[in-house]
């Protein structure tokens, strides 16, 4: 007897998602669970994604206006849309690493009583793509679970452990309806997928991380979107859970470090190595610069940092495209 599945959708908010969005949506039609359906909620692509869209049949567009989208609240509408038992959030850049995706995903929360799960997102080996951030797996991880007794406990837990616990990630996540339904999205500029994990924490429910449901997804970066993306990233880190970032200078040891992990990537290629190494640095000085500043910023008070968090995260960065490099 064939295996019944629940009921299934996958939600994608996209904008000018094209070309990459036909392998995100080639990927969830090729998984060995069939999809009901994919709602992509679209604020305003003019690139061919909503061309190429009408061309398949699973596929349900709602278009929104640009200024009207929130990472938390587009997700909401998703949930609006649809009435199916289980809800996969990605994003349009985004694609299966298998086909076995989706079902490594339900038989984690079939095995256990989480109400959503969270999968990994890798870097595949291509060389429009950092070699340093090449994905190489190691062992096969076995799922984690996190769940609290009381309220209380998330308070007693480290900055470093309320990150763990909440590094939930909707590039590759699968909820089930009634997690979504008690505990929304909120409206906010960055991590409405972490703010959700540590709500339903607090709710006394159990969430999931199975590593072994992957997807490939990379960005290119350059510093100054590197600077803004970290100095966001680090701020809400420390409103959400009090950690402090402490992002040190690339010293002489690292340098040669990343130096030979490129050439045993790269072997005999000195341009690419040479470009990807720069990069690499000028990342990593982004980074520490990001750090730095926000730090400076904290040690004055919490009015003077959310100021400097305006001045440069008022408007959030663009990425690259992978071919800009």
């Amino acid at each position: 007897m064939s295996r019944v599945y629940p009921s299934i959708a996958a939600i994608i908010p996209v904008k000018n998602g094209f070309p990459e969005i036909k392998d995100c949506i080639e990927g969830l039609l090729n998984q060995s669970v069939p999809l009901s359906r994919i709602i992509v909620i679209d604020s305003g692509s003019t690139d061919g994604t909503l061309e190429y869209l009408k061309s398949i049949n699973k596929v349900e567009v709602k278009h929104i206006d640009p200024s009207t989208f929130s990472h938390g609240l587009t997700r909401n509408l998703g949930l609006e849309l649809t009435n199916e038992e289980l809800l996969y959030y990605t994003v349009q850049d985004a694609r299966p690493v298998d086909s076995l995706l989706l079902q490594t995903l339900i038989n984690t929360l079939e095995e256990s009583d989480a109400v959503a799960v969270c999968g990994q997102q890798v870097t595949p080996h291509d060389l429009n793509k950092n070699p340093l951030d090449w994905f190489f797996p190691i062992t096969k991880p076995e799922p984690i679970y996190y769940q609290l007794t009381e309220p209380s406990e998330f308070d007693r837990l480290s900055p470093e452990q309320k990150k763990q616990f909440c590094s939930w990630d909707n590039v590759n996540a699968l909820y089930k309806r009634s997690a979504l339904e008690e505990v929304p999205f909120e409206q906010v500029v960055f991590g409405e997928d972490m703010i959700w994990a540590k709500r339903t924490l607090l709710k006394g429910r159990k969430i999931a991380y199975n590593y072994n449901g992957r997807v490939y997804h990379y960005h290119l970066e350059n510093p100054e979107y590197t600077f803004k993306r970290l100095f966001t990233t680090f701020y809400f880190r420390y409103v959400t859970f009090g950690l402090v970032p402490n992002v040190q200078r690339t010293s002489i040891k690292d340098r040669l470090k990343i130096i030979y992990i490129l050439l045993k990537r790269l072997k005999f290629s000195p341009t690419r190595i040479w470009k990807w190494y720069s990069y690499t640095i000028e990342l990593k000085k982004a980074a520490f610069k990001s750090s730095l500043i926000f730090n400076q910023s904290l040690a004055k008070g919490m009015d003077e940092l959310e100021q400097v968090h305006e001045k440069y995260c008022g408007k959030a960065p663009v990425p690259l495209k992978n071919t800009a490099l």
